[in-house]
């Protein structure tokens, strides 16, 4: 294949970065790329891609090196294709057929700890919804004010879900989870023995939300690293309003707080550890929350995370609010393969099963 012009591309990805309004230093990285390999001569800068050395100049790191590589190849970069795939596209329909991928949802709560509505509520509604399977995930008990399940309560809470399964439409499950909390140590707020038993576990911070970076950082890289983690919940915290348009009365009052900045954590650093540990990286669909903001959603996407698009629904309407996080993952070009609840349930059970022999 004819090579194509590395530095072209470089800069037209730098031109669509700044286009989306995205951070000045990722667009700075690849005009610096640029710039520093537009200086060397044509054969040098094929040499340099054969044998791996791009990144020995300064400037040039492994995502732009990997960039110039598929250029000189002949391939339009990934990063250049996934960046103009989602530009000037009809986002509703790219939403709309991730949404219609997704099996099920990973992160739902009940009246059991702060949710409004009966787990068998909270299933038929999933049902109605064309889901095969919805994953029930109360507070751990460390978040008193959302009425976060003590052991015992989980336990009788997992006797009652077998009962459920056994009375619902076939073809349909409620998997067992927990949000438990992920503590200021990085340690996960339940019985080992507990979240060994569960099918599927999201972590989440809900406390200490502006604790220095490099205290944030330690705090969910021992989260991420620990074996019965699966998703890492909203991760940057952040409130971008107050409530959802639309929510009244009992049943959310865990997500009636103010406007709340992000964390500040070394994304890159959390995101490499979730490719590494295999655990999924959250988008949040609640309107309230979008979270990770999309600059983040592409760190993590960059990191060769897996996503799941969860609701993070504590009604059953709000069941439906997938649709919001598709339109966010769409937008950042994370295909339909990445995501974790586009597989059946077998499928996500046994993924999850497997962190624990890691």
């Amino acid at each position: 294949m004819t090579a194509r012009d590395p530095i072209a591309d470089l800069r037209r990805i730098a031109f669509l970065l700044e286009r989306a309004n995205e951070a000045t230093y990722r667009v700075r990285a690849f005009r610096s790329a640029a710039t520093a390999l537009g200086a060397l001569p044509a054969r040098e800068l094929a040499e340099r891609a054969r044998t791996g050395k791009l990144t020995e100049l300064p400037g040039v790191g492994d995502v732009t090196a990997r960039c110039v590589a598929e250029s000189l190849a002949g391939e339009e970069p990934v990063y250049l294709r996934r960046l103009l795939a989602t530009e000037g596209t009809d986002l509703d329909a790219a939403a709309s057929a991730l949404r219609t991928a997704l099996r099920g949802d990973c992160h739902t709560h009940s009246d059991w700890s702060d949710g409004g509505s009966p787990i068998e509520e909270m299933a038929l509604a999933a049902v109605e919804l064309g889901h095969e399977y919805v994953v029930l995930t109360d507070h751990s008990p460390r978040l008193k004010v959302a009425r976060g399940l003590t052991a015992d309560r989980l336990r009788r809470q997992l006797d009652h879900v077998a009962k459920l399964n056994e009375a619902l439409p076939e073809g349909f499950r409620i998997l067992t989870g927990i949000e438990v909390d992920i503590l200021a140590d990085g340690s996960l707020d339940q019985d080992e023995e507990l979240l060994a038993r569960l099918d599927v576990v999201v972590g989440s911070v809900h406390s200490g939300l502006n604790d220095e970076r490099a205290k944030m950082t330690r705090r969910m890289l021992a989260a991420v690293a620990n074996p019965h983690l699966d998703i890492l919940g909203h991760c940057t915290g952040r409130m971008v309003s107050s409530r959802p348009a639309g929510v009244k009365g009992p049943g959310d009052r865990a997500h009636r707080a103010r406007t709340r900045a992000e964390s500040d954590f070394d994304a890159d650093a959390v995101f490499a550890a979730c490719a590494e540990h295999g655990v999924a990286v959250e988008i949040n669909s609640r309107p309230e929350r979008q979270d990770p903001p999309k600059r983040l959603i592409r760190r993590a996407l960059e990191a060769g995370c897996h996503f799941a698009v969860n609701t993070d629904a504590h009604a059953p309407g709000q069941l439906d609010w997938q649709r919001f996080g598709c339109e966010r993952a769409a937008l950042c070009g994370v295909p339909a393969d990445r995501v974790v609840n586009t597989w059946d349930a077998d499928r996500l059970v046994g993924w999850a099963r497997g962190h624990a022999a890691r």
